[in-house]
């Protein structure tokens, strides 16, 4: 999508500071994810990254600067307040209730999305998963790392968000498996979902979004289009660490 930032803002984050305890991790970080885009995260481990999206989703507080949503100020709103809104958050770590079941673990979050669609039913979360309709009885502590992964991402599906929000969807997993978590991207940024990504393969980021932005010490040092990051691997090299 070429023209991905000329769609209006769904979620910006402007100035924002966060601390843990006494240690300033974000430094006035500026972010925009627009409607309809998929924009890749990017940066070295302890840059800030995953707080960010703690921020943006409530689970930190913002010590200072604001996130709007749709137009709308939701600054330091709980995380339970920013689902309801339209966004799904695959953390790291999955997240997933180990004592449920795969179908327990994905009908407590089945509801229409907040203008109403119901185009993430379980049917096609099952389309989308074969491997988690193999295994819908089975407790989530009984699934691979892999079926985990895709049993969180499913989950968020089913909220039908208009904004989902991957933290490290990749990371451990065997290759065969990582393909098809990059597959199942394709597909929800091909169906309009917005999409925030990170993961340590900058390469394959840069392949599945539209916009991309570099953290470095608490603040973004580099953004763009992400074909164009792309072909700027002298600049990504050192931010990166590759």
């Amino acid at each position: 999508m070429a023209d991905a930032a000329a769609h209006p803002p769904l979620l910006v984050a402007s100035g924002i500071n966060a601390y843990y305890g006494e240690s300033h991790v974000l430094r006035g970080v500026d972010l925009q994810i627009p409607a309809h885009a998929a924009v890749g995260l990017l940066g070295r481990n302890g840059m800030g990254k995953t707080t960010l999206i703690r921020t943006l989703m409530g689970y930190v507080p913002a010590a200072a600067g604001q996130v709007h949503w749709q137009g709308r100020e939701m600054t330091r709103s709980p995380p339970e307040r920013m689902a309801r809104l339209g966004i799904g958050y695959v953390p790291e770590g999955r997240g997933i209730f180990p004592n449920l079941s795969v179908r327990e673990n994905l009908m407590m979050t089945a509801r229409a999305g907040v203008d109403g669609r119901r185009e993430w039913t379980f049917e096609r979360v099952m389309e989308t998963f074969p491997r988690l309709a193999e295994r819908l009885s089975h407790g989530g502590q009984q699934l691979s790392g892999g079926e985990q992964q895709m049993l969180s991402i499913g989950r968020a599906l089913m909220t039908n968000p208009s904004l989902v929000i991957l933290d490290e969807a990749t990371e451990g997993l065997a290759p065969l498996i990582v393909a098809e978590i990059w597959r199942v991207i394709g597909d929800i940024r091909a169906s309009g979902i917005s999409t925030l990504i990170v993961d340590r393969n900058y390469r394959a980021v840069l392949a599945n979004t539209d916009l991309a932005v570099v953290m470095e010490k608490g603040l973004i040092v580099l953004a763009g289009e992400s074909a164009d990051l792309s072909a700027r691997p002298e600049e990504l090299a050192p931010l990166l660490g590759v």
